[in-house]
């Protein structure tokens, strides 16, 4: 039973995330046929104000970290990451999940749930911006970069801002039932459960590359992706021979050709869905994918959804020409 949700803030508090656990769980809906939660808003300590990420607001907890003790569900809301957590908190967390409650992290209110120890040997996520800094920072968990939440059963980790929204009606969802959820998702004007992960969201930059080697070659890829290219073809601009190409290429990349040229072709395919009303089947040809199905195989695996739905959630145009 879900009936006491005790929110942890620290300095630096982060005003939207804050503001979308609060409205999950720090409402009283129960005039609806919402329990009414027991919501606690905790600091270090009680009464002391503490700045957010907005210039010149703070926010003030009525508890302090004794507002953790017999929670139900315990919030770690975001906020600016740090190298080192206050050992109060992290040591009330830790309480806390000894006594059995369930842990929900909020975009980087993972790296305080990861400085208590709860990501050890599970899978998590975060924002996506901080995935990687995650995973270096707590080598024991296994990050997930491209989902909206992670359910580990006692710990959620939800990614950036928004989707702290689908984990908390997640919880809800698997605590009280879809009613309970459903219920709470409709006041609040937003689906009870989303499609897809954050994957659509993620900046892919070109990778750099030294002056030489391949660098110019990478630059004349750039102008003529549409172009059907092999290794061996590949290989012969360079002046090099296939296996010295490819070991070159992988060095200075990261990644093979074949791998390297399908995500400039996405990043081009994405750029033309954004930015123009190009029927999908001329993107495809343009980025060098030969047709519309292919495309849409390449650009699922990488951004989660198809052409034609990104360019719905995505695009400039106000209507989508072509569909896949």
């Amino acid at each position: 039973m879900l009936s006491r949700v005790s929110v942890l803030l620290l300095d630096r508090v982060a005003m939207f995330e804050f503001g979308t656990i609060c409205e999950v769980f720090g409402l009283d809906r129960s005039t609806a046929g919402v329990p009414a939660f027991d919501f606690r808003v905790c600091g270090i300590e009680a009464g002391v104000p503490l700045r957010t990420n907005i210039s010149g607001t703070t926010l003030t907890p009525d508890h302090g970290l004794d507002g953790l003790a017999g929670a139900d569900l315990v919030v770690l809301s975001a906020t600016t990451i740090r190298d080192n957590y206050p050992p109060d908190a992290v040591d009330a967390i830790r309480s806390a999940t000894d006594s059995g409650a369930i842990v929900l992290s909020v975009c980087s209110g993972a790296f305080l749930a990861g400085a208590a120890g709860l990501l050890d040997g599970r899978r998590c996520t975060t924002h996506w911006m901080h995935t990687e800094e995650l995973a270096r920072a707590f080598p024991a968990t296994t990050v997930d970069p491209d989902v909206l939440f992670v359910d580990e059963g006692a710990l959620v980790t939800s990614a950036g801002t928004a989707a702290g929204i689908d984990a908390c009606l997640h919880v809800v969802r698997r605590e009280l039932g879809s009613d309970v959820a459903n219920t709470i998702a409709r006041r609040m004007v937003t689906p009870p459960q989303r499609d897809g992960g954050q994957r659509q969201f993620i900046e892919r930059p070109a990778p750099d590359c030294a002056a030489g080697g391949v660098a110019d070659l990478l630059d004349w890829l750039g102008d003529h992706l549409a172009a059907p290219h092999t290794v061996e073809s590949l290989a012969s601009r360079a002046a090099m021979s296939p296996r010295t190409f490819a070991r070159r290429f992988a060095a200075e990349t990261g990644t093979t050709p074949g791998r390297w040229l399908t995500a400039q072709r996405v990043l081009l395919a994405q750029e033309l869905l954004e930015r123009s009303d190009l029927p999908v089947e001329d993107v495809a040809h343009r980025c060098g994918f030969g047709s519309a199905a292919l495309l849409r195989h390449h650009f699922q695996r990488q951004r989660g959804l198809a052409p034609a739905e990104y360019r719905r959630r995505f695009g400039d145009a106000a209507e989508a020409v072509g569909t896949v």
